[in-house]
């Protein structure tokens, strides 16, 4: 079986008497759009903490394309191919776009320490940040300072960020928190158009964007996967529609 790119097994975590995770197996494959729902307390936002290096697991295993990564710092994990988005952003409201994804661009190629006007100097990091930027459909907005942006256009700044680092596996979490309705499809778009070599798994509340956008579905009810399956298949599963989407079928 080819390796997925990002699989848990077994994976549980307490806090004291507290089971927050309980034996959580998922399975990401390479290029998927997969997204992890369930409701509020379920422990979505632990399980991403968990798959970045956060918190540490009480027991089970994180692997990274067939490799174990449950010991490895964040920064490693990184490195290894592994990033993701916060559910706050934290941008730098005064750089542009263009002069973040720089920044992100040269912290990855150990260029970090250097000014930004040297690095604008730098053909190659100011390139490569100008096709990240129109990667993600930023590239009218990337001379702009970041605080002038709408928020779904800085929501696109945080994933080109993210994208800096070169990850295979994406994790996004509530890409579309707080984005008004008018700029949640165009931002779930530029996700759903980013390179299949990066596989994206994503927590997100709004099931409209959900069902329209994932390829798969887990739901996550107080720490344990209910269920699985494809868009189609979660919509008709009774005990989904029942404990998180509130129709009992009838």
């Amino acid at each position: 079986m080819t390796a997925a790119a990002l699989e848990t097994r077994m994976l549980c975590k307490q806090f004291g008497a507290l089971q927050v995770t309980n034996g959580v197996s998922l399975r990401l494959k390479a290029g998927g759009r997969q997204a992890l729902i369930g409701p509020n307390g379920a422990g979505k936002s632990t399980l991403i903490n968990l798959l970045t290096g956060v918190l540490a697991p009480s027991s089970g295993s994180i692997l990274l394309e067939g490799a174990p990564i449950d010991r490895l710092t964040t920064d490693q994990r990184v490195t290894r191919g592994l990033g993701r988005t916060f559910q706050v952003n934290a941008l730098f409201p005064y750089l542009t776009p263009l002069e973040s994804i720089m920044l992100a661009v040269a912290r990855r190629n150990g260029r970090l320490g250097k000014p930004l006007l040297a690095l604008h100097r730098q053909s190659d990091t100011t390139d490569e940040a100008f096709a990240l930027a129109r990667s993600v459909g930023l590239e009218r907005d990337c001379l702009r300072p970041t605080a002038e942006l709408p928020y779904g256009r800085q929501r696109l700044l945080e994933i080109a960020l993210a994208l800096a680092g070169q990850p295979r596996v994406l994790l996004l979490d509530e890409p579309a928190a707080g984005v008004p309705a008018g700029e949640s499809f165009e931002l779930m778009q530029a996700i759903e158009a980013l390179p299949r070599d990066v596989a994206i798994l994503f927590i997100e509340h709004d099931m409209d964007l959900v069902f329209r956008f994932a390829e798969t579905i887990t739901v996550l009810v107080a720490g344990t996967v209910l269920c699985e399956g494809t868009p189609g298949e979660i919509a008709r599963d009774p005990e989904v529609r029942r404990v998180y989407l509130g129709n009992d079928g009838d």
